[in-house]
């Protein structure tokens, strides 16, 4: 929960704007980081869900390696502090250009989701001369009961590599001259909350296929169990650290291992979602027939999830919370200021009367918010404020002079 002197700061701020509390950060990195030597797990944030660089700086000075998805994202993680050689590069459509530069960088490995894209890692690799390292993404094929455009493990899926081609990837890997077997990699999806039940079938399943490529002659010395750990959206002051510790320990519970493989994990959404809240003020009250709405100044162009997934966030009204007036609630429409119907926060949510002005939080937004922000309807990108520097924030007088 945001403290009133807070509040009081955010007055005074330029809105909409994503606000970090910097302290929360450090505290579930550093759970992260202690969980990780404990267990003997490398972890790699998956840099896809939030690039702020004071973030990624923080990350990687904890030791962390970085999960990219784009030559960009490869590029600027390296220019945020983290090794070349603890980058490791997935996605399912990797450029000539991009591959060229993280061969030429040194990255750790590629995670290879097709059998052509290992043959073209393998010309490119002969042709600069560089031994190139790669993982390959294993379709496990198992449910991670989560939404279905973030179901990524089942058997027919664009990611990864399933079974019916397995000896032919065996085949290109022994052939493959420039390349180097780094390992398999697996994900089954995001925003995984049964924890135990997923990730237990996941290593069952990952014991299996190592066990097969090994008896097929390949040496599997990295076993990479992707990421997906879900956070709790409905209440994110009570669980602000996702359940980092039953992962961990499910893990070591099932995971088969020798001495000689190192097991990684790639979290994304369970470091970042909760350190940030989208911050918005109320522009218009309106009420209609059955209907009462609050229109904001931030939306959907500041943080699409609500309107491409269907997804919750909490809304809390900020404003309201800190005087003793207006002590009825009421139903609203939550909605943005964007020419899409799709444009709503919150559809009959249960908040203290508002008014013009309120300052209004959007929680659990370090997640896949502002790094999918666009410029539609030529909206201004919200700018970060970080608790520790509030005083550098834009202010709202400085528009107006």
């Amino acid at each position: 929960m945001l403290d009133f002197s807070t509040i009081e700061q955010f007055d005074k701020i330029a809105t909409p704007f994503y606000y970090y509390d910097m302290d929360l950060l450090h505290k579930t990195v550093d759970h992260v980081a202690e969980l990780a030597e404990r267990h003997n797990i490398k972890v790699h944030y998956a840099v896809k869900a939030n690039v702020e660089r004071r973030l990624l700086e923080y990350i990687s000075s904890k030791g962390f390696g970085a999960d990219c998805v784009s030559g960009n994202e490869v590029l600027h993680a390296h220019s945020c502090g983290f090794p070349a050689d603890r980058i490791v590069y997935a996605g399912v459509g990797k450029t000539d250009k991009e591959i060229y530069d993280a061969l030429t960088l040194g990255i750790e490995a590629f995670n290879c989701e097709s059998l052509q894209e290992i043959y073209v890692i393998n010309e490119m690799a002969h042709r600069y001369g560089i031994k190139a390292s790669i993982s390959v993404r294993i379709n496990p094929d198992i449910d991670a009961h989560t939404h279905k455009y973030v179901t990524t493990g089942l058997y027919e899926n664009k990611f990864g590599i399933s079974q019916h081609e397995f000896e032919k990837l065996i085949e290109i890997i022994q052939k493959s001259e420039y390349i180097d077997f780094f390992g398999l990699h697996f994900h089954v999806g995001s925003q995984i909350t049964r924890v135990s039940e997923v990730y237990a079938l996941e290593c069952k399943r990952v014991n299996e296929i190592v066990r097969y490529f090994e008896r097929q002659g390949l040496t599997v010395k990295n076993i990479n169990l992707g990421g997906g750990l879900g956070v709790d959206y409905d209440d994110p002051d009570g669980n602000a650290i996702a359940d980092f510790k039953t992962w961990f320990d499910t893990i070591e519970a099932n995971i088969e291992r020798r001495p000689d493989q190192m097991v990684h994990v790639e979290p994304g959404r369970s470091l970042v979602a909760q350190c940030a809240s989208l911050i918005s003020r109320v522009l218009f009250v309106k009420s209609g027939e059955t209907k009462n709405f609050l229109i904001m100044d931030a939306g959907m162009n500041d943080l699409i999830r609500p309107a491409l997934y269907g997804a919750y966030h909490k809304i809390e009204n900020l404003s309201a919370e800190q005087r003793t007036f207006f002590p009825t609630h009421q139903a609203y429409d939550i909605v943005g200021p964007v020419c899409e119907s799709s444009d709503v926060w919150g559809a009959g949510r249960l908040l203290p009367l508002s008014v013009r002005g309120d300052l209004m939080a959007i929680r659990s937004a370090g997640a896949y918010g502002q790094v999918m922000a666009s410029r539609y309807n030529m909206k201004d990108i919200a700018p970060s404020v970080f608790s520790d520097e509030l005083g550098k924030a834009p202010q709202i007088k400085d528009y107006f002079e």
